[in-house]
């Protein structure tokens, strides 16, 4: 039997199921009275003949295969998904709801990572809306992004590059207070570049990693954290000379590195998302704030990584995410919000010294944006369809 590769979303999305019903207008329908349609598959078999009206459903799907599988709920007609679940393992029932409308439905069951199988297809009757369904993203149309992606990230390196040049010749020289400010340069333009969240291996924990597991006094720390802790905490030239210098020399290699590298279709789908939720959990919390008091500058340029991110998908989200204006409107809204902490003399209002209403309120901005990005890496996720085959 021929295999093909499991497409997973990203750890912590939602499911299609969730990434759909996110993508309807007005409010969800309500569960109606009727009793649950049980879905049963086997090794052989997806589902069986069932019958619904439309209106608010719940299937309860029974895996009664011999491994874990994927469900989808499509549109037999081209493939198209209106709700999905990841990683049902034998023996398991697990509830799909969505609101049924009028047309074709047909159940996909993927079993072990093989050849998907179709169950029979099903028409339900009248002339009402329902969860709309989302076309797969293909292979072929992640492929020209990621390429472009590549090739941006290799300029934004690049630029990186000399500017950790920089930043270590201040240092060399013992200008510290130049430093400082081209110690903020350089990690604001390492911080737009989202590719680092999940595509940099070994890198980024050189060039961006947090003290959390090693502490402050470990020779072990590298990179921009453990530069801005000596910078902001007294430390001499002579100290920081060689730390610097590492810097210098594990952008060079990560640039090295890079030229040859492809970017993983996966990887750029859930960066979208990923991006944001990283500043929300160490940016806006202060937790990598290691002196400089500039975690609303970060948060700032992760904010510049999602907007690119997210343009460079609009081409595959606009016809299949409603909520895409919602995403673009409530960056800008973050935006505006941080940029008031930009002081006129050049430095940024540490978190901590916030007011409680305005913490409150980016705080705010941020989750409401990165909840509006959630269903991103779901529906943009690369897939194969019965059509693939």
């Amino acid at each position: 039997m021929r295999t093909r590769r499991l497409i997973a979303a990203a750890a912590a999305s939602t499911a299609l199921a969730g990434a759909v019903t996110a993508c309807s207008s007005g409010a969800p329908a309500q569960p109606s009275a009727a009793a649950d349609t049980v879905i049963t598959f086997t090794d052989a078999a997806c589902g069986g003949t069932w019958h619904a009206g439309p209106g608010w459903h719940t299937f309860q799907v029974s895996n009664q295969a011999s491994a874990g599988a994927e469900v989808d709920l499509t549109n037999p007609a081209n493939g198209a998904i209106y709700a999905e679940l990841e990683n049902t393992g034998p023996g398991t029932t697990v509830p799909m709801s969505l609101d049924l409308g009028s047309g074709n439905y047909a159940f996909v069951c993927e079993i072990n990572e093989v050849d998907p199988i179709a169950g029979p297809t099903v028409t339900v009757s009248g002339h009402v809306k329902g969860t709309p369904a989302i076309l797969p993203v293909t292979y072929d149309e992640l492929y020209p992004l990621c390429k472009a992606d590549q090739q941006e990230t290799l300029a934004g390196i690049t630029e990186l590059a000399k500017e950790t040049t920089v930043l270590a010749e201040d240092v060399g020289s013992g200008n510290l207070t130049q430093a400082k400010r081209d110690w903020l340069t350089a990690h604001l333009q390492y911080e737009t570049l989202g590719v680092a969240y999940s595509s940099f291996a070994q890198y980024d924990g050189e060039i961006d990693g947090r003290a959390d597991a090693t502490g402050v006094n470990s020779p072990q720390w590298t990179g921009f954290y453990r530069l801005e802790y000596g910078l902001w905490h007294g430390q001499s030239a002579s100290e920081l000379t060689p730390v610097a210098n590492t810097l210098n020399t594990d952008v060079d290699q990560l640039l090295a590195w890079w030229r040859t590298q492809e970017v993983d279709p996966l990887d750029l789908v859930r960066r979208a998302h990923e991006v944001l939720e990283n500043a929300l959990q160490f940016q806006l919390t202060g937790h990598d704030d290691y002196g400089s008091g500039t975690t609303l500058a970060t948060t700032l340029a992760n904010v510049t990584a999602t907007r690119y991110l997210v343009s460079l998908l609009r081409p595959l989200l606009a016809s299949r995410y409603p909520g895409l204006s919602s995403v673009y409107s409530g960056l800008d809204q973050l935006r505006a919000l941080l940029e008031k902490e930009h002081l006129p003399n050049g430095s940024w209002v540490p978190v901590s010294a916030l007011p409680s209403s305005t913490r409150a309120e980016i705080d705010a901005a941020c989750s409401q944006v990165v909840q509006e990005l959630a269903p991103i890496p779901s529906i943009a996720d690369p897939r194969y369809t019965l059509h693939d085959f």
